[in-house]
């Protein structure tokens, strides 16, 4: 039962979240043999001066282990 949270920088409209999160529904749906129903998406909104301390820090270094896709910036 894969949850994935996705966060972003604020600014983005509905309509571009939804297609972002049918985009990710239907990557697990092929990627791990899951069913829609069994897929679930939230979207975090994060101000971009708060990305370093907020999900950079605690959720990109502090969880090596758990990143798949490094991202090619430093905000440090």
């Amino acid at each position: 039962m894969p949850h994935v949270i996705v966060k972003l920088h604020s600014g983005k409209s509905e309509r571009q979240k939804q297609a972002l999160a049918r985009a990710v529904t239907e990557a697990v749906m092929s990627a791990l043999n899951y069913v829609e129903e069994s897929v679930s998406v939230g979207i975090e909104e994060v101000e971009p001066k708060e990305w370093t301390e907020k999900v950079y820090k605690p959720d990109i270094i502090g969880k090596p282990d758990t990143i798949y896709k490094k991202p090619g910036y430093d905000p440090r």
